[in-house]
């Protein structure tokens, strides 16, 4: 499955590199890129585990750069 998420107050492309990392090292995640210019995480991962997902990748996020809200496009 591929989904498109808004890092909406995103502001360090440091913290975009580590977020792109985090996520992409998730167990069922094949694919993962942070755009720091358009503030968009691109994410294809396995159908089964979207939730868990998703879940882990808003609390990389949260941890990396606390005021970015992470909102589905």
């Amino acid at each position: 499955m591929k989904k498109t998420f808004i890092l909406e107050g995103l502001d360090c492309a440091n913290c975009a590199a580590k977020i792109e990392a985090g996520v992409a090292a998730l167990d069922g995640v094949t694919k993962c890129s942070v755009t720091f210019l358009t503030q968009k995480m691109k994410l294809e991962f396995d159908d089964s585990k979207e939730a868990e997902i998703v879940a882990a990748a808003k609390a990389i996020v949260k941890k990396t750069e606390p005021d970015t809200e992470m909102v589905e496009a």
